[in-house]
């Protein structure tokens, strides 16, 4: 990737500004998907313990002929391992799973838990070498600072909700304040409330012969926020890398702007019922 294709994290990591996510793919389906991804020219795959396809994505990346230093890979830590000595435990699974030295990108996938021992964990393991970056996930603004205000590393990413529908500026303005790389996850609002056929993003789409996923992909890119793409259509993978060659001006920012509902388009999660709900999925982990 070329330098404009980077990002570089506050600890001088280079992170690709582009990546594929592997939510909701089934395990029998995600090594193919994931070589096919990696063909396309993506060179970041996103990742989960919750998501059970951390092996095939290991698989993908070994069967794809692709060095290993040239794929970015992130993987989270599920509420149910955290701790410690719980994090230490699940990390080394993760490697062990995806038959790897080291992970780009370690995320605590969400802000519950023993949030604060799984944090000097991967902080210990990134000084090890296990992981290189670490971060977190879903974290709102009063989350990130807390965590930034009792530890001594400062997270490289936090990976959150944006979309088109759900802008997430204030997010944003918090992690840009303590030069936390933003992250989107749901680039494309799950396709919800039929945004590849918006009609203002059709426009701008139409005026650069461009398609309304690589528009979207492109506001996020000027943002300066790296995003997360899914799709199991080698035509899109490529049309979804191709964000590189055109440029938004102001009008078009200011149009997709203006398509802000401020609301997220899945459960609100700082709802105590959907705390309560997170906080029950267990994930076994090995002979657990």
């Amino acid at each position: 990737m070329n330098e404009q294709e980077m990002v570089t994290l506050n600890n001088g990591v280079l992170m690709p500004a582009t990546g594929f996510g592997v939510f909701q793919v089934a395990p029998a389906d995600t090594k193919a998907l994931v070589i096919s991804a990696l063909h396309s020219g993506y060179r970041m795959i996103d990742t989960a313990q919750l998501y059970q396809n951390e092996a095939q994505v290991g698989q993908a990346i070994q069967a794809s002929g692709i060095d290993r230093q040239d794929v970015f890979v992130t993987t989270k830590l599920w509420i149910d391992h955290t701790g410690y000595d719980k994090t230490v435990a699940a990390v080394n699974h993760s490697l062990t799973t995806m038959g790897l030295a080291y992970i780009d990108l370690f995320l605590l996938h969400q802000p519950y838990g023993d949030i604060f021992g799984s944090w000097q964990a991967l902080a210990d393991l990134q000084r090890q070498g296990k992981i290189r970056a670490i971060g977190v996930s879903n974290f709102a603004p009063d989350q990130l600072v807390n965590l930034v205000a009792n530890t001594a590393v400062v997270p490289q990413v936090n990976q959150i909700e944006v979309n088109p529908w759900h802008q997430n500026i204030e997010g944003d303005t918090w992690n840009q304040k303590y030069q936390v790389q933003t992250e989107a996850f749901a680039s494309f609002a799950e396709g919800k409330n039929a945004i590849f056929a918006q009609p203002a993003l059709m426009a701008i789409a139409a005026k650069y012969g461009k398609t309304t996923g690589q528009v979207i992909l492109r506001w996020l890119y000027q943002r300066h926020i790296v995003s997360l793409a899914k799709t199991s259509q080698p035509k899109r993978m490529t049309e979804n890398l191709a964000i590189f060659d055109f440029e938004l001006d102001q009008d078009d920012m200011a149009m997709i702007l203006a398509l802000d509902t401020k609301q997220s388009v899945f459960a609100d999660a700082r709802n105590p019922q959907v705390v309560e709900m997170l906080n029950k999925v267990k994930l076994p982990l090995g002979n657990e």
